[in-house]
């Protein structure tokens, strides 16, 4: 793999989160509709363009894969410290992202180590790295780690030691859906929805509790049993839970960031353009 695989790898990753950004109506998330007049804590421009801060630190991390060659502990420490460098980047740029950043990087890394690999071979080699300890890492507990030991939920960490098992369900939601004649964005609000009715998302424990997680857990449910963003009802569920989570300033940011993930994995293998002239 050459410099531009790994550069090519990382502007796929972004692509994927602006893809998922692009997204309307998510609920409780930010989405084009915070251009107007429903602007939210986290603004959607903002987002995007420090979306575009992550690239070097992804193509870096590609990099590192590809000269390590294995999913191995070094690896695993030198993603780290590149992941601590690049959210210092973003938050000069506008901020978010850390939790997507976590996804891709390691994403970004598998697809480096296993070139042409796609979907559920990349989240496999992705867990053998997570499964090494950053022991570079900061000491001081994280909010999501916080919420992890208080409520016994898996966490980021958790979900990619596991395997990613919810980009698994995304990317089985996203080809479910585009079978059922689904257009592409309502396949990917699916995705989202269907990771939303299962994940332990420690950003809406933090912020809702247990009873709230299990309220967005529950209206992300009803959408899909409504028949989804194809249907009328499935549509009207979903404006109605968009609305209450948005008035409850309830943000299932975690179901996002691996939205991003799938999306990232559903692109693979990445494909290397003519080099400019």
């Amino acid at each position: 793999m050459s410099s531009r695989e790994d550069e090519a790898l990382a502007l796929a990753a972004v692509d994927a989160l602006t893809g998922q950004l692009a997204l309307a109506p998510k609920p409780g998330l930010p989405d084009p509709r915070d251009l107007g007049a429903r602007a939210t804590h986290e603004d959607h421009c903002s987002l995007r363009w420090s979306a575009k801060a992550l690239a070097p630190g992804l193509t870096a991390m590609a990099a590192a894969a590809r000269r390590t060659g294995e999913p191995s502990p070094q690896l695993r420490a030198e993603l780290g410290a590149i992941g601590r460098c690049t959210e210092h980047s973003v938050g000069l740029a506008g901020g978010g992202h850390r939790g997507a950043l976590w996804t891709l990087g390691l994403l970004v890394a598998a697809a480096a180590l296993e070139p042409g690999a796609r979907s559920k071979d990349v989240a496999t080699t992705a867990k053998k790295i997570a499964a090494h300890r950053d022991k570079r890492a900061p000491r001081r507990a994280s909010r999501g780690s916080s919420v992890s030991a208080k409520y016994g939920a898996a966490g980021a960490r958790g979900e990619a030691r596991a395997g990613f098992p919810h980009v698994r369900r995304a990317l089985d939601a996203l080809a479910a859906s585009r079978t059922a004649g689904a257009d592409e964005s309502e396949a990917r609000l699916d995705a989202l929805l269907t990771v939303m009715s299962t994940l332990q998302d420690t950003e809406l424990l933090y912020s809702a509790g247990p009873l709230g997680l299990r309220h967005v857990q529950a209206g992300a449910r009803g959408v899909l049993e409504a028949g989804g963003t194809t249907t009328d009802a499935g549509r009207e569920a979903l404006l109605a839970l968009d609305a209450d989570l948005h008035t409850r300033a309830w943000s299932p940011r975690g179901s996002a960031g691996l939205l991003a993930g799938a999306l990232f994995v559903d692109a693979l293998p990445v494909t290397v353009g003519p080099r400019a002239a």
